[in-house]
């Protein structure tokens, strides 16, 4: 099975070189793909010399920040067209623990998407201030009874996916972005009666570097949520 991890970046070069490595020690055979939106810090640059010591490590540099959703869909593109057949998806900056890959890659032996979850056995955030943990759990909630998707952590941006969802999924047609990107990808995978297992993570605030979070990311998935409902009910997602 061919394993890759698309990792979308902006201003990451304080975490991403020790990401990578950290992903090379894993007891797994996997390639990474660095999606990078042309990082003022040097990321991009960084990535090109540790290219040269990791053959399975490759870059996709875009010419602007483009936003989390688009560079998602680069990367899936990117891997549906070079026949991976598996697909994980997580952040930059150190949040989502690499020694969770192996065991999410192995429950997409009998899952289709496996969603690294911060909610699904209590909460299990570390790091976060109470005033943000409100806001994450809160817009989980409200996806779920907006959506009806048995998911408690729909925002999550740690996943595993098995090729052939991704393939189902028209991504031409999603536009979210943020938050609301990931609601929708999970959205469209439940309605298209996929298999999905919420695996327990522990979640680490960053340590360095900032947030790429906005009222603009929060705003859309407040409507986005009623948006992706009401076209799956008129049959238009």
């Amino acid at each position: 099975m061919r394993n890759l991890i698309v990792i979308p970046t902006y201003n990451e070069s304080e975490n991403i070189k020790d990401l990578i490595e950290q992903i090379f020690k894993l007891p797994i055979t996997t390639d990474i793909l660095i999606v990078d939106d042309n990082s003022p810090d040097g990321t991009g640059e960084l990535i090109e010399e540790l290219i040269l010591r990791y053959s399975r490590l490759y870059l996709m540099k875009r010419n602007e920040k483009e936003g989390l959703g688009t560079a998602y869909k680069v990367g899936f593109t990117y891997a549906l067209e070079r026949g991976y057949d598996n697909i994980v998806q997580m952040d930059a900056d150190l949040s989502h623990d690499p020694e969770e890959i192996p065991t999410m890659l192995e429950e997409l032996k009998s899952y289709d998407l496996v969603i690294g979850s911060r909610y699904n056995r209590g909460v299990s955030v570390v790091h976060w201030p109470i005033r943000r943990l409100i806001l994450s759990y809160g817009a989980n909630l409200y996806t779920r009874i907006i959506t009806g998707m048995p998911v408690t952590d729909g925002t999550s941006g740690f996943k595993a996916w098995r090729s052939d969802v991704l393939k189902t999924i028209e991504l031409d047609r999603v536009s979210s972005q943020g938050y609301s990107f990931q609601i929708e990808m999970n959205f469209r995978a439940w309605k298209n009666n996929f298999k999905i297992k919420e695996h327990p993570i522990i979640f680490h605030d960053r340590v360095v570097g900032k947030s790429k979070m906005s009222k603009k990311i929060i705003l859309e998935a407040v409507y986005k949520v009623w948006s992706i409902k009401l076209r799956s009910i008129f049959r238009r997602l």
